[in-house]
């Protein structure tokens, strides 16, 4: 399920094919999804995995893409920050998992990546990018059930096309207005000075409180105040959400920073309002193939093309969409999950969803 089967559309903007991160070309999603152990019979539970992005179709260490990282709240990481921050780029395909999984994360990527760059650790250094929300409620973080084979598996496995989403790799224990999350994705299309590009979204979300859910300007958290987190307590303001925006759009990391801005108003458009201990992390990057930086290219003289400030705002519409619309997605997509210590989350009752939407738009007519 996708919140388009509902009918009702997120913003004005068209979506690409899959309506998902990989319409912008050369885009790669792979996940590993690490479940096994019974709650009852006094297992360690693992309820977790990795996701992982490639920005292009290429090496992005080789071709490097600009990017930046922007904080809505703080309480969380993407490792790396500090060289995005100072150079405008990234070097590492993106990994999300769980929080006490970054370390693991983290060794295994580079170690992938000192297998597939023969310079590294002789000619250069790297800095991956890993991040991170927390889902030691349904997942015995303790155990560090994430090993490097499925970070590999991850990174291995990625491929353009549709992405699977709701219980699946790094999103596979995470939870969402109270209800069961993970991962979410979607996409836009937009025109510029006669130009097409494709902006797209993926989100591994494990936040929001229930009375804040608010979907097409309904307020759904109100209406289904049953099926909460059980038996034991889940904190709303302890979630985080790491939010990836890519566009084959030529821009540049100060542009990145905007449309990670504009990020945040798409998550505000849902109801999510980034508690004290939330931690709430968004990315962006371009890969259009003039705004790349070739690490081995001989001049050093960089002159990448890219989009005036002016004409960014369909791109900014494109984000505020494509975000909201990937948050939902990734609410409908999950299935009720049962793990560590027995906790559940239950998933969003669709048919009672529908109903409620339904309802609302009858009003309204």
């Amino acid at each position: 399920m996708r919140f388009r089967g509902f009918g009702i559309p997120v913003g004005a903007l068209p979506t690409g094919p899959e309506n998902a991160i990989t319409d912008v070309a050369g885009v790669r999603v792979g996940h590993a999804t690490v479940v096994h152990g019974d709650p009852s019979a006094g297992d360690s539970v693992a309820r977790t995995g990795v996701t992982a992005i490639h920005p292009h179709e290429g090496s992005v260490f080789r071709a490097m893409v600009p990017a930046a990282i922007e904080v809505l709240n703080g309480s969380g990481e993407i490792t790396g920050r500090s060289q995005v921050d100072e150079y405008g780029y990234i070097e590492s395909p993106i990994v999300i998992t769980n929080t006490f999984s970054v370390g693991a994360a983290h060794q295994a990527l580079t170690e992938w990546l000192c297998e597939t760059e023969p310079t590294l650790g002789r000619q250069h250094f790297v800095v991956p990018v890993v991040a991170e929300t927390y889902d030691g409620f349904l997942n015995d973080v303790r155990a560090q059930h994430v090993e490097p084979a499925h970070v590999y598996e991850a990174l291995n496995n990625a491929s353009s096309g549709p992405v699977a989403e709701g219980n699946v790799g790094g999103g596979t224990g995470m939870a969402l207005f109270q209800f069961k999350g993970g991962i979410g994705t979607a996409s836009r299309l937009v025109e510029v000075g006669g130009e097409s590009f494709t902006l797209g979204v993926l989100v591994q979300a494990n936040t929001g409180h229930r009375h804040d859910l608010n979907i097409a300007g309904v307020p759904v958290g109100l209406e289904i105040t049953d099926l909460m987190p059980e038996p034991g307590q889940l904190d709303p303001d302890g979630g985080s959400i790491i939010v990836v925006i890519a566009t084959d759009a030529p821009i540049s990391d100060r542009q990145c920073r905007r449309l990670c801005k504009r990020g945040m108003l798409g998550l505000g458009r849902v109801g999510l309002t980034a508690g004290n201990s939330s931690g709430d992390l968004l990315l962006a990057f371009s890969n259009a193939v003039g705004a790349r930086l070739d690490r081995f290219a001989d001049s050093h003289i960089v002159n990448p093309a890219r989009l005036d400030d002016r004409a960014m705002n369909p791109l900014f519409q494109a984000t505020v969409e494509a975000v909201a619309e990937a948050v939902l997605n990734a609410l409908v997509a999950a299935d009720t999950l049962t793990g560590h210590r027995g906790n559940t989350l239950h998933a969003i009752p669709l048919d009672r969803l529908a109903a409620i939407l339904d309802e609302a738009a009858a009003r309204v007519v």
